[in-house]
C-alpha cells in the first residue's frame, strides 16, 4: 500500500509540473495543508483575538499556491522547506497590510514599556510581569499578553518601507551587515547571551520546557499542552510570561545601542 501511495504522489507532482493539472494542484494543496496550519498556529501566538485564524489560513494558502507555481524541482531543495518560507512570508505580509495592531493596543504597549523601565531603574534589576501589573493596576496575564503582541509587532515591522521617498527600501535593508564584528559589538553580544542564559536559568521548570519545545523542537502550543497535560490557553500564558522576562534583556540591549 505504501508504494501505491508514493507512486500516486509522484504522479501528481509529474502532472502538475508537466500539465499544471487542476486535479494535481488540488491534491497537493490538501497534502500540504497541515504545513499551512502549522505556521498559522505558530504565528498566531501573541496576536490579539481580533485576528481570526481563518484569515491567517487564507494568507497561508496563498503562499502555498505561490510555492507550487514557483517551485523548481531541479534545485537541491525540498518542497516542504521552500513552501515553509513562502507560507510564513505570505501570512506575515497579510498581517502587515491589515495593520492588526490597534491604536489602543499601541497605547497599552507604551504604558507597559514605560512602567517596566521606571521600575527597573527604581529596583536596579529586571522586574516581573506581576510587578508591572501591580504598578499599573492590571492583571498579570494581560501585561504578559500585551508585551507578547509587542514582540510580534517588532518582527512584522522590520520589513516596513522607510519614509525615504527616493529610496524604495525597507527598514531591514538599512540594518548594517558586517561579517566582522567590532570588539565592542562582540563584548555586547557575549554580555547579552550571558544575561539571557541567566534569565532562562531563572525561569520556572514549565517556562523553560515550553520555550524549549516551542522554539527548539518546533511543537505547537496544542502539542505542548498534550505533553504537559495542560490546556492550550494555559500553555499560551506560560509562553507569554517567559517571553516577557526574555524581552527585558533585549530591550535593555536596544536602549544601550540607541
Amino acid at each position: 500500500m505504501l508504494n501505491v501511495g508514493v507512486s500516486k504522489e509522484e504522479k501528481m507532482w509529474e502532472d502538475w509540473f508537466n500539465d499544471r493539472s487542476r486535479e494535481a494542484c488540488d491534491h497537493l494543496v490538501r497534502m500540504y495543508l497541515p504545513l499551512v496550519q502549522f505556521h498559522v498556529q505558530r504565528i498566531s501566538i501573541g496576536l490579539p483575538g481580533s485576528v481570526r485564524k481563518d484569515e491567517l489560513t487564507s494568507h497561508g494558502l496563498y503562499g502555498l499556491l505561490d510555492a507550487l507555481e514557483k517551485f523548481d524541482p531541479n534545485r537541491d531543495l525540498k518542497f516542504d522547506t521552500y513552501a515553509s518560507f513562502r507560507v510564513r512570508g505570505a501570512i506575515i505580509d497579510g498581517l502587515r497590510k491589515e495593520d492588526w495592531l490597534s491604536r489602543s493596543m499601541r497605547e497599552k504597549i507604551k504604558r507597559v514599556e514605560a512602567a517596566s523601565e521606571k521600575l527597573e531603574q527604581q529596583e536596579g534589576r529586571y522586574v516581573s510581569s506581576a510587578e508591572v501589573a501591580e504598578f499599573l493596576h492590571m492583571d498579570e496575564s494581560d501585561v504578559a499578553q500585551i508585551m507578547a503582541e509587542q514582540f510580534v509587532a517588532n518582527i512584522l515591522s522590520i520589513d516596513e518601507p522607510t519614509q525615504e521617498a527616493e529610496r524604495q527600501e525597507s527598514f531591514a535593508a538599512t540594518i548594517e551587515d558586517k561579517l566582522t564584528k567590532t570588539p565592542e559589538a562582540s563584548l555586547m553580544e557575549l554580555a547579552t547571551k550571558d544575561e539571557l542564559a541567566e534569565v532562562i536559568a531563572g525561569l520556572t521548570e514549565k517556562e523553560q520546557l515550553v520555550i524549549s519545545l516551542f522554539y527548539y523542537e518546533e511543537l505547537t502550543l496544542t502539542e505542548i499542552g498534550h505533553i504537559l497535560e495542560l490546556s492550550t490557553s494555559r500553555i499560551s500564558q506560560i509562553h507569554s510570561k517567559a517571553l516577557f522576562k526574555l524581552r527585558q534583556v533585549m530591550e535593555k540591549q536596544n536602549r544601550s545601542n540607541s
